[in-house]
């Protein structure tokens, strides 16, 4: 499936705002980690925009977030490693995150939110001033961005990572597209 099919299948089944922004934000930082991981940019890409495709009809119901999602893929056509991430990225199921796209969708789905609300707490609202030492700081503040989970963002190191190389990885990427998402 190419990029601007995807967009549209993610639109003709979410229609909050802000959860397109969240879906445009983890696929530009799945891009960002498949370049420095040499990864299939494209593949990380399609994972991280339709990762929560069916969040508006499963947000309600965790246990069928993902899976739902993964079935809508399935019917797609789209590849099973990108269905399967997109079923293992909500660890309620406990399925195991097996492959680099797996891991890599784990632990960018929670980040993107973290550095969005890095971003609302400045005076302007805007990526473009948000700088590192700023996230390093609010890693540590437990009730600052608090569905943002540190543990899974902390599973970057399940990809060779450092939290602050992978901080700076997906805050570079968002900032790549701050325009497009209101930041």
């Amino acid at each position: 499936m190419k990029r601007e099919a995807a967009l549209k299948l993610l639109q003709e089944n979410l229609h909050n705002e802000n959860l397109i922004n969240h879906s445009l934000a983890v696929e530009v930082i799945m891009r960002g980690l498949a370049e420095h991981l040499h990864e299939d940019v494209e593949k990380f890409g399609l994972a991280g925009l339709l990762h929560d495709i069916d969040y508006d009809e499963t947000g309600d119901d965790p246990r069928r977030h993902s899976l739902l999602g993964a079935e809508i893929l399935e019917k797609e056509g789209l590849e099973p490693d990108i269905v399967y991430a997109v079923k293992v990225h909500n660890e309620i199921h406990g399925l195991e995150r097996q492959s680099i796209l797996d891991k890599a969708l784990y632990a960018a789905d929670p980040v993107s939110g973290f550095i969005t609300a890095a971003a609302l707490v400045r005076p302007d609202k805007k990526l473009a001033e948000v700088q590192m030492k700023s996230l390093k700081k609010r890693f540590k503040e437990s009730a600052f961005a608090r569905g943002a989970s540190r543990e899974q963002m902390a599973t970057c190191s399940e990809l060779g990572l450092e939290r602050d190389e992978f901080l700076n990885i997906a805050l570079e990427s968002m900032k790549k597209i701050a325009d497009q998402i209101g930041l």
